[in-house]
């Protein structure tokens, strides 16, 4: 048998193909052997008819706890039915009791989502209760109203302090902030010290979950905000809702203009002058301040402001905000392996169901309303997903290894579904070699793909780049040495690299069918594979990158590049045999940081990896990055951070101001709850690259 060897490039990976194949023929294997590149492939029309069906208007663009949401997971459910693919591995899934046992629901696994809140009966607001000449109730929803993760308390006869906008931003060189807020209640305007451009320096510390763990940390008893809009039912604050973050920590309310000027004005002091000096970087002018009505004397700072804030008004608060839970799931289907030895390890295979619903938090439109269709982010990883499944229940020679594929919920609310799934698996976390994800994988334009997680197995970079070059491979399998060649032999596209003794094309290339392929080292990233790389899993993420439809109504299913997907599930599907045919598990290695796009702007680094679920009791931490910071002063996957730099630490915004506080090279103390023990460690922050 004779070759011709047509080679684009000289890469290593496409020399040790071709090295295998040439073995391969001369030894006389048969190419039935060979891998199977493309039979039984993904198919273009289920994948468009998954999609079809998940980017629809029934479902209303599948917000987690939403009726449209539970639509899809019942959907993926019958699909892993349909499938063959078991429920379980021989326990039931957390959640799974109040399910049928024999209904397809029973593949999901609930977990805990706060889809709704409601004011509550003893919502209270008065101005000096304690004075007969001037007692006032304010009416909430009227004058006043909760925020939707407002902790409930009451509150008597607490002091009001003027705190300009309410923050405090120390690598600015900016803090509303002194010590006359302690113990009483601080007063904030909901702006900028530069103005409400999203493009402000100002702009993430003014985020409200900021602004209330500055007050915190500031001693406040409860946080008022007041409105920017002068119809308060107007205002952006107005509307009660939940990011399933975890409690504020002290009450959080939001104002009316009306009321502030009730609580502020007094002493010749009106609203607008307080506006007028709310900047803690300026001075007042150095005569009168006019409005046209009133003046504010004096040459004065933001900390003669606070000293001179309304201290005759005192105000009593009751907040109670009912917080609701909604069915809320992760979809998990199994297929079990056929080696009685490897069976017991698992490949999980991922993919988020979940979007923006009709808008609101996260979203990119101009308006709430809309449905926010997510047919790329993350429809077409969901089909892909199933697919997959399809692809793999279907062949006759199994995987050696379980397969685990999960539709996972709540990942746009901060990975909440991957999260639970981490502490809660079907198959023990240390004997899940390694997890698939892929989010986003629809739009793919001039064959550029993008696989991140590179850095956390040393196989990977081989791996992936060996597969890219089968994807442009063709066997033959009919051109047997008894033919003669003739015109239809050879391949209309592309160069042969094996040709038989007749003259027929055995192996052919064509270049244009590889990807172009970016690869990130870091197992980090913004979606579901980050919670299972914090428990030192090997990941790989699959995705097209973003466009101008994403998080927006426009993302529907007729802009995805269907054929351009089924070419990415076959790398993916390829990949995964690689990973299960070797009987060696791939080797948990630390990637190197890469950035997301989604920098914090903090000056410091302590290598923890935050849970972002619910919280209130502290930050749980599903990891710590090895050689890192925290991993020097101790800290471990599991503790609960309750402490940072001398600032107490109720939830992931705490920690973060805690963060944003400290300096590189200086000694801090944290503590943490390991289980039921406190302990007290020594952590030396790392300037941040």
């Amino acid at each position: 048998m004779t070759y011709i060897c047509q080679l684009i490039s000289k890469d290593r990976a496409r020399l040790a193909l071709l090295q295998v194949l040439l073995i391969s023929v001369a030894a006389g294997v048969s190419l039935a052997q060979l891998p199977r590149l493309s039979s039984d492939g993904p198919d273009v029309e289920r994948l468009r008819a998954h999609i079809a069906y998940l980017a629809s208007d029934k479902l209303e663009g599948r917000r987690t706890g939403s009726a449209g949401a539970k639509l899809a997971a019942e959907y993926i459910a019958r699909e892993f039915a349909r499938l063959g693919l078991r429920r379980t591995n021989g326990v039931d899934l957390p959640g799974m009791s109040i399910l049928e046992a024999d209904s397809p629901r029973r593949y999901l696994q609930g977990f805990p989502y706060v889809s709704n809140v409601e004011l509550g009966k003893t919502n209270r607001f008065f101005l000096n209760s304690q004075r007969p000449d001037g007692s006032a109730e304010f009416m909430v929803s009227e004058d006043w109203i909760p925020l939707g993760f407002s902790s409930n308390a009451e509150i008597k006869d607490a002091e009001v302090v003027f705190a300009g906008y309410g923050i405090s931003a120390p690598e600015l060189k900016y803090d509303d902030y002194d010590s006359g807020v302690k113990n009483r209640v601080a007063i904030v305007f909901a702006g900028m010290p530069d103005g409400d451009s999203p493009h402000s320096q100002f702009a993430r510390a003014a985020e409200i979950r900021f602004r209330v763990a500055a007050a915190r940390a500031a001693g406040a008893r409860a946080l008022l905000i007041i409105a920017t809009e002068a119809n308060f039912k107007d205002d952006r604050l107005y509307r009660l809702s939940y990011d399933n973050a975890g409690e504020g920590g002290i009450p959080v309310i939001a104002i009316s203009q009306a009321i502030a000027a009730k609580i502020l004005e007094t002493n010749g002091v009106s609203l607008s002058a307080y506006e007028k000096v709310a900047d803690a970087r300026k001075a007042a002018p150095t005569g009168p301040v006019s409005d046209g009505e009133t003046t504010l004397a004096n040459a004065i700072t933001m900390a003669s402001i606070l000293r001179l804030s309304p201290r005759d008004r005192k105000i009593t608060i009751a907040t109670d905000v009912v917080r609701r839970e909604a069915p809320s799931f992760n979809v998990v289907g199994i297929l079990p392996g056929s080696d009685p030895k490897l069976k017991d390890e698992a490949i999980v295979i991922g993919a988020h169901y979940d979007h923006l619903g009709h808008g609101g938090e996260g979203s990119l439109a101009p308006r709430e309303g809309e449905i926010h269709h997510g047919a790329d982010d993350n429809a077409s990883g969901v089909a892909g997903m199933l697919e997959l499944a399809r692809i793999f229940s279907a062949q006759g020679a199994r995987p050696k290894r379980t397969i685990v594929f999960i539709a996972f919920g709540g990942e746009e609310e901060g990975l909440i579904g991957s999260n639970y799934y981490i502490n809660h698996p079907v198959i023990p976390l240390t004997q899940t070699v390694a997890m698939i994800n892929m989010d986003m994988i629809g739009r793919m334009k001039n064959n550029n793909l993008i696989v991140g997680g590179i850095g956390t197995a040393p196989e990977w970079r081989s791996m992936i780049e060996s597969e890219n070059q089968m994807q442009g491979l063709t066997i033959n399998a009919s051109a047997t040495a008894g033919e003669s060649m003739d015109n239809r032999s050879r391949p209309p596209n592309g160069a042969p690299l094996v040709v038989g003794a007749n003259g027929r094309t055995i192996v052919s290339t064509e270049p244009g069918k590889n990807f172009v392929l970016t690869l990130n080292e870091d197992g980090f990233g913004p979606s579901d594979h980050s919670s299972f790389y914090s428990k030192q899993i090997p990941v790989l993420f699959f995705w097209t990158g973003t466009h101008e439809d994403y998080h927006k109504p426009s993302d529907t299913a007729d802009k995805i590049n269907y054929e351009g997907e089924a070419h990415i599930l076959s790398l993916v599907a390829r990949t995964v045999r690689d990973i299960d045919k070797n009987e060696k598990r791939p080797s948990y290695t630390v990637a190197k940081t890469e950035s997301t796009g989604r920098s914090m702007g903090f000056r410091v680094y302590l290598g923890t990896i935050p849970n972002y679920a619910d919280s209130t009791n502290g930050l749980l931490l599903d990891g710590v990055r090895d050689d890192s910071p925290a991993a020097k002063a101790g800290l471990k996957g599991g503790d609960r951070i309750v402490k940072l730099a001398g600032r107490e630490v109720k939830n992931v915004y705490d920690y973060t101001y805690a963060l944003g506080e400290m300096k590189a090279g200086q000694e801090y103390e944290v503590e943490a709850l390991r289980g039921a023990e406190k302990v007290s460690l020594k952590i030396t922050p790392a300037a941040r690259k």
